[in-house]
């Protein structure tokens, strides 16, 4: 067998190589699992490893919260432990049906709650570029994957940043689409009005092919719509391109300098390439984006985890013949922290009484939110901005504290309310560690994304490969 880089390979070059006939699927789909053999034992990037190929395409590693008929798919929780689908979710579905092969289930912070893959009830996922801290989350384990080699693509999900983050974290490109441009039929779900699959991926043209792949209307969700048609980017300048960079996404408090500086730099680029960029406002967006985030995402998700009461799914502990009791230990045993904190909060502010106060306000202030954010765009095409306030953060560093960790989401939860598209391309280093730009576009803006994300990546030349495992 030919010897294959799995470390810089990407899903395009692949797709060549296998098309040539210089190697095949299964060729690709052995390196693939010799390097998870060889690197997965530190970084603990998968949950469930496919021993054979399935199909005659590339390899790709899906978020564990994404169904696939006949292979465990647990949401990284102890409540799904041993669930094992009888169908194929949509996006998995299509992956198959474009002759992609899975190589595994990735990990996850549990049901999808999360920014730093601490919470998985299987324990953590650690940073490529260091194993000492996080690779953000909830998707860390498909971003780590992808960082170290383990995967040419991956798919992620994301309801507060979760794609965008640990894509930033691990030096990865990461697409949260349009809501409704991707179907979530047989997604495990957190937040109905939020979740959304996106492709990580190690080139914007890469993120483009596999967007192209499971984008599109579904007649098993009806919130899909259908989508433009997905352009390969390949053009090397932004004029005619007018970049827009919002103050309170830039100047937030908690922006690390090594951040700033290395986002200032990627902003003159754009100047550089020809775009007009000039600043803008958006106050209520940033002042009250995580506020409104953290009422109505646990709030659907006390709704949709109420489904796991010990008699459906995997988990069930005994009740001594009494119901009730069945399910309050089943849920005591399978839900961490993090899912029970957030049900919480969710059931009180569903509650008779302080619905109106509570979820019905934040819906309100979300509706806000989104007409600032089209306000803005009557102006420019890109906003652009930090993706984490941080780089990756030491292990243990957050978890005694949630509303430090709900921070780290900061910037990128306010176009997610809003149901706008958000990629996110390494744009330096600092500290030694990838710093994340976050471009953020109107609905059904991808193409703009993918044309403004590869020129910047090109300008930028990033070394996407950890400078331990070069």
């Amino acid at each position: 067998m030919p010897v294959i880089d799995t470390l810089r390979l990407t899903a395009e070059e692949a797709t060549a190589l296998v098309e040539r006939g210089d190697v095949s699927a299964a060729e690709l789909h052995t390196a693939y699992r010799e390097a998870i053999a060889e690197r997965d034992g530190e970084l603990h990037c998968y949950l469930t490893v496919v021993d054979e190929p399935n199909g005659a395409g590339i390899p790709i590693a899906l978020k564990d919260v994404i169904g696939t008929k006949g292979v465990p798919t647990t949401a990284g929780s102890k409540i799904l432990d041993g669930y094992v689908p009888v169908y194929d979710s949509t996006v998995a579905a299509r992956c198959k049906d474009a002759g992609l092969s899975l190589l595994g289930k990735t990990n996850l912070d549990e049901f999808a709650m999360g920014s730093s893959t601490e919470n998985s009830g299987f324990g953590p996922t650690r940073n490529p570029w260091d194993p000492a801290r996080v690779p953000g989350g909830s998707s860390g384990g498909s971003a780590a994957a992808v960082s170290a080699g383990l995967a040419p693509w991956a798919l992620g999900s994301d309801t507060g940043g979760s794609i965008k983050q640990p894509a930033a974290l691990c030096g990865n490109v990461g697409l949260r689409p349009t809501y409704g441009t991707v179907s979530r039929y047989g997604i495990v779900a957190f937040a109905s009005s939020l979740d959304q699959v996106g492709p990580i991926t190690r080139t914007v043209r890469d993120n483009a092919l596999l967007y192209r792949i499971v984008s599109g209307r579904d007649a098993c969700d009806t919130t899909t719509v259908d989508v433009p048609r997905v352009e390969l980017p390949d053009a090397d300048d932004l004029k005619g391109i007018r970049v827009g960079v919002p103050r309170e996404l830039n100047e937030a408090e908690g922006i690390e300098p090594g951040v700033t500086a290395a986002v200032r730099h990627a902003i003159d680029l754009c100047t550089q390439l020809g775009a007009a960029v000039d600043t803008c406002e958006l106050p209520r967006s940033v002042d009250y984006g995580l506020a409104c985030y953290y009422l109505i995402a646990p709030a659907e998700a006390s709704s949709n985890l109420a489904r796991y009461d010990g008699v459906r799914y995997a988990l069930r502990r005994d009740g001594d013949g009494d119901y009730y009791e069945m399910v309050a230990r089943t849920r005591d045993a399978g839900f961490g922290d993090e899912p029970k904190r957030r049900i919480m909060l969710g059931t009180y502010a569903l509650s008779a009484g302080y619905y109106e106060a509570f979820y019905g306000q934040a819906q309100k202030v979300r509706t806000v939110i989104g007409r600032e954010f089209a306000a803005a765009f009557e102006r420019f095409d890109v906003l652009v901005s930090p993706t984490s306030p941080t780089v990756a953060f030491e292990l243990g560093e957050k978890t005694e504290n949630p509303l430090a960790m709900y921070l780290a989401d900061v910037l990128a939860i306010p176009p997610n309310l809003a149901g706008l598209p958000g990629l996110s391309i390494p744009c330096g280093l600092s500290d030694g560690l990838p710093v994340g730009l976050q471009l953020i576009g109107p609905q059904f803006s991808e193409n703009t994304l993918f044309q403004v994300g590869h020129a910047l990546e090109r300008a930028i030349a990033f070394e996407t490969v950890p400078e331990r495992l070069r």
